[in-house]
């Protein structure tokens, strides 16, 4: 008990003269305080908290209450979001300021680059919406740059294997669901309360959105395994990518009955697992059709695309011209 005193005397000492700005010193300390208090005495878990990281928190989730999509989730409600393809903290915030509830970062086919995405992140999570991010391929790095920048969501592009889900949940989360390493002091400014050091650890398991796409037929004919991978929260439609793994790809526009089928299999797989669905959109008249088929999450345009159609049609309307086709439109 000497021992105890004299490290909560020497904690103590440090905290009041650390600066206000040291906020990695002070949970580095008191975690310090923690180890040595539990070697000294027994340590009672009075939190009565059902959080997958060490079992305590001391007040309610706030960080998932500041995620906005993970808050549609839980509230049961359809979620629309927007696609970030060009850089800029500018296109960020405009997109963000469209109603929508989340805005994805697009790093795989984008012109998105590490620093464009930490550049966009900040943006959109100022406004209150979730700023998500698409990694351009299955690898952990790639999944720990996007969440320490303060993601609300990574989705992870060609997903092939049940394995491959499995690794994906292992290098998002913290231990002891996965092994996701700890120590970005951005990501917890990503929020709204600014959740403290200690908060993000025991929060970010459950307040970050962990998603993938189904867009290959490696995935398709697993996907009810895929559902159900514990720490999988959504699993995002690539019409796309799955019509040509398939066999089946979106030409002028137009869906082979073999994909709508793949589709509906998928959407089926989710709700059988309990898990969201969502689906990629290129206009709002497709993300209307998408909803009522009872879709969670969709997407209503990305920026590249929906600019240069609006360019084309106000050019045309210069020239007396007609309506203009949408492009990248199915």
């Amino acid at each position: 008990m000497n021992a105890l005193r004299q490290t909560r005397a020497t904690t103590t000492k440090l905290l009041s003269s650390a600066s206000p700005a040291s906020n990695g010193t002070r949970a580095l300390l008191v975690a310090n305080a923690s180890v040595a208090q539990s070697s000294a005495v027994p340590r009672l878990n009075i939190s009565g908290s059902n959080s997958r990281h060490f079992g305590t928190t001391r007040r309610a989730m706030a960080m998932q209450a500041s995620n906005r999509l993970k808050t549609a989730f839980a509230q049961g409600r359809q979620s629309m979001g927007m696609w970030q393809m060009l850089p800029g903290a500018n296109v960020s915030r405009l997109l963000a300021r469209s109603g929508v509830d989340w805005v994805m970062v697009d790093c795989e086919h984008g012109n998105m680059d590490d620093s464009a995405m930490h550049d966009a992140v900040p943006a959109i999570a100022a406004l209150g919406v979730s700023p998500l991010v698409r990694i351009p391929d299955i690898q952990s790095w790639m999944v720990k740059r996007a969440l320490d920048s303060g993601a609300h969501g990574v989705l992870v592009p060609l997903l092939r294997t049940v394995e491959q889900a499995k690794e994906l949940v292992q290098a998002a989360k913290f231990p002891p669901m996965g092994r996701r390493g700890f120590g970005s002091p951005i990501a917890p400014e990503r929020f709204s309360p600014m959740p403290s050091f200690t908060e993000y650890l025991q929060q970010a398991n459950d307040a970050l959105l962990t998603m993938v796409q189904i867009e290959t037929r490696e995935a398709l004919d697993v996907v009810e395994d895929i559902a159900a991978v514990d720490g999988i929260d959504v699993l995002f439609i690539g019409p796309f990518d799955l019509g040509n793994s398939i066999g089946h790809p979106i030409l002028n526009g137009a869906m082979a009955p073999e994909l709508t089928d793949a589709i509906g299999r998928i959407l089926a797989a989710c709700r059988k697992a309990g898990k969201k669905c969502g689906m990629y959109a290129t206009s709002g008249e497709q993300a209307k059709i998408f909803a009522d088929q009872g879709f969670d999450m969709i997407s209503v345009a990305a920026d590249y695309t929906a600019l240069e159609y609006v360019l084309k049609q106000q050019f045309g309307a210069s020239q007396g011209q007609g309506a203009t086709s949408k492009t990248g439109s199915y």
